[in-house]
């Protein structure tokens, strides 16, 4: 079979906004293909010479990154009108995917952009400070020996560890918007991974109360589109389950004994 020829030169157009209070607008610019490039790279070119398609001077197009690499959630954009990140989105996968069309770039539409490609993802942090994501130190002094956990245990919260905010979960997700209090499946998975250390369990019943406010476990539709999207592969769907019967059982709980 004969690959397809690959284009001279590649064409973005790209979804920009000045500030957060401004009207969005498009722009086309043109790369001259390289090999293995990825979306990033062609950010960079674009930003060395930020000229239209038109021929028009422009300025770099504004987007967020941090490792390069697909661990620190910051690149996240939605590409070909699929949310993913875009330092490990390759530009020869995404011109199979337009054909000799052109590949498209914009900001995620569940947060407010900041300019262009850069939204404001603080609404993730602020829910991970809100439902307690974190191990209470139990002591500076020598404690002896941890609990003892077991292999199934540790593969879970490793799985569940793997989640790096980046929010492709949310932006999938029907439940979430801009303007409501759906925390998302994210912060579900981060309440399952600390409830599952011993020590994190300390806090279990703060962050369970902490579910069943508006916004929490009840408001999920189990929509399942977040699973197919995060990058990292975290069994979303699984969380949101031992989330939702958690969250019963320390209702019951505290329905019978009224404590919490």
């Amino acid at each position: 079979m004969i690959a397809p020829k690959k284009p001279e030169i590649i064409t973005f157009r790209i979804k920009r906004q000045d500030a957060r209070d401004a009207q969005p607008y498009w722009e086309v610019f043109e790369v001259p293909y390289k090999p293995n490039l990825n979306v990033i790279s062609c950010l960079q070119l674009i930003a060395e010479n930020p000229v239209t398609r038109e021929g028009r001077q422009s300025r770099p197009v504004v987007w967020d990154c941090s490792c390069l690499e697909e661990v620190c959630g910051a690149c996240t954009m939605v590409i070909n009108g699929r949310v993913r990140q875009s330092c490990s989105a390759l530009v020869d996968q995404l011109l199979e995917e337009v054909g000799e069309g052109e590949i498209t770039l914009e900001p995620m539409t569940k947060f407010p952009v900041v300019r262009d490609l850069w939204v404001d993802r603080q609404r993730m942090f602020d829910n991970l400070l809100r439902f307690k994501g974190w191990v209470p130190i139990d002591g500076t002094h020598d404690l002896g020996e941890g609990p003892k956990e077991s292999p199934e245990e540790q593969e879970l919260r490793y799985e569940l560890s793997r989640c790096m905010t980046c929010g492709c979960c949310l932006e999938a997700c029907p439940q979430f918007t801009l303007d409501n209090d759906f925390i998302g499946a994210n912060t579900f998975g981060q309440v399952v991974y600390f409830n599952a250390h011993k020590t994190g369990r300390v806090l279990m019943n703060e962050r369970l109360d902490a579910l069943m406010e508006p916004g929490g476990i009840a408001d999920c539709g189990n929509a399942q589109n977040c699973v197919k999207v995060c990058p990292k592969d975290v069994p979303l769907t699984i969380a949101i389950a031992k989330a939702g019967r958690q969250t019963t059982v320390h209702s019951i709980k505290r329905f019978f004994t009224g404590k919490r």
